[in-house]
């Protein structure tokens, strides 16, 4: 297990589920991943569903009403035990078919959709659990390896020509904005593909974490191949 990723601190493998979620984030451990290699034909799903617009979001109904062929079944089931044992553990599993995300050109010094990499926030303590099964991975950014933009000096003054606000309320207005959360890669860094099948737990920014959140972000999609991605 520890060869599937550039050695570093932060990722922990596991083999089950439990293990999953109750090994606790310490030190720079912030991503804990369940190695599998899945088997079933995951594409068949994604070529089954009726798309509508660039993401779909699969009911369980409906995934349970696709008529498919035997490795078709087994993907099935993967999915279908996956959003059972996330669920009994106090998540809410979303099952998507995407195309594409909407890119964020409100700012074009400073995008902060989710082909941005960032951290992810949340006002109670929770974690982020994330699989793709077809298509391109999403992608983890050591914490090493990339710098907070809001701290680039550069693009701190771009923002704080946005802002023209008192100096005492720039903090709120980064936060509000969401732009304290987006990071650049150092020049030097190397991304880590997160892989298909592994289903990952990731820190997120939240007031009782004790470890830093990490720092990912969505691929850019193939052209005529949507992703499979199980997000809660």
């Amino acid at each position: 297990m520890k060869d599937l990723f550039p050695p570093n601190y932060q990722i922990h493998c596991v083999t089950n589920f439990q293990d999953l979620v109750a090994t606790p984030f310490n030190g720079e451990m912030n991503a804990i991943c369940w190695t599998r290699n899945l088997t079933g034909d995951f594409s068949e799903i994604v070529n089954k569903i009726e798309l509508n617009g660039n993401i779909s979001t699969i009911e369980q109904e409906e995934l349970c009403e696709l008529k498919l062929s035997e490795q078709g079944q087994l993907a099935r089931e993967i999915l279908l035990n996956d959003w059972r044992v996330l669920t009994a553990h106090g998540a809410s599993p979303i099952l998507n078919v995407i195309k594409h995300y909407d890119r964020d050109h409100t700012y074009p010094f400073f995008p902060t959709d989710v082909y941005s990499f960032h951290a992810d926030r949340s006002p109670i303590p929770t974690d982020t659990f994330l699989c793709t099964y077809y298509g391109e991975s999403s992608e983890i950014l050591p914490n090493s390896q990339a710098e907070k933009k809001v701290l680039i000096p550069e693009i701190r003054d771009e923002l704080k020509k946005l802002y023209r606000g008192t100096e005492e309320g720039f903090e709120s207005f980064l936060s509000e904005h969401f732009f304290d959360l987006h990071y650049q890669a150092k020049p030097t860094a190397r991304p880590i593909s997160l892989g298909i099948g592994n289903l990952w737990r990731l820190a997120i920014d939240h007031p009782e974490c004790q470890v830093p959140p990490c720092v990912h972000r969505s691929p850019k999609e193939k052209s005529g191949q949507p992703r499979l991605l199980m997000i809660c």
